[in-house]
């Protein structure tokens, strides 16, 4: 089984359709472990299933569906429940599997215990998902440090949004990654066309993590 996961420099910046893309073009597995916030359409693996023209038997149930839209640890506790890390084995599935997280990788899922951390337990390779507005700069190799420093390997940075190469540059250049490539915002956003803009601005090459890395 190979696995990569998707993580964050923050909350609403498209990690969850370039998760969905992702998981389009390898045919993967999908599965957001925790899920803090039900919306009227459903959580992010509703959307991923939506856009990622994956059958939906690929698209995993998560291990929590908690109610209220903010931190994990905080919608646990309001719900009563304590998140198990037990409960956060990656599935064991056929081919390659994509995990998304939530937010950024510092959002805890306990009062001791943050994505990052769970990261680590899980030995896998993380893409970072960042946006191409102000502040990316200090967000993404922020993001980077803290996933080091729990010795996480980074598969590189997929960006979201207009294009800003300096920025761009910068980032990968001063945190020692690869730049995958960009999503451009998708308009109008369907599955026909979020797989043509992956295609546009990403190598499968680049995502490809040989068995036994995960």
């Amino acid at each position: 089984m190979s696995t990569i996961i998707v993580t964050g420099t923050d909350t609403e910046i498209g990690k969850t359709v370039f998760a969905a893309a992702l998981a389009g073009a390898l045919g993967a597995h999908y599965w957001k472990p925790v899920q803090a916030g039900l919306e009227e359409d459903g959580g992010d693996a509703d959307r991923v299933a939506r856009l990622s023209g994956l059958p939906r038997a690929k698209v995993l149930a998560e291990a929590y569906r908690l109610t209220t839209p903010c931190s994990p640890h905080r919608a646990a506790e309001i719900d009563g429940v304590e998140i198990d890390p037990a409960r956060l084995a990656l599935p064991q599935v056929d081919g390659p599997l994509v995990v998304e997280g939530a937010g950024g990788a510092l959002v805890p899922l306990s009062r001791s215990m943050t994505y990052a951390d769970q990261f680590a337990r899980w030995q896998a390779p993380v893409i970072v998902v960042a946006r191409t507005v102000l502040g990316t700069i200090n967000h993404s190799l922020l993001t980077i440090e803290a996933l080091r420093a729990r010795g996480v390997e980074v598969l590189g940075v997929a960006f979201v949004g207009e294009a800003q190469e300096d920025s761009e540059a910068t980032i990968c250049a001063m945190g020692k990654v690869r730049r995958l490539g960009r999503l451009p915002h998708v308009s109008p956003l369907t599955p026909e066309t979020l797989r043509e803009a992956f295609a546009a601005n990403f190598d499968l090459k680049d995502f490809v993590v040989e068995t036994g890395a995960a």
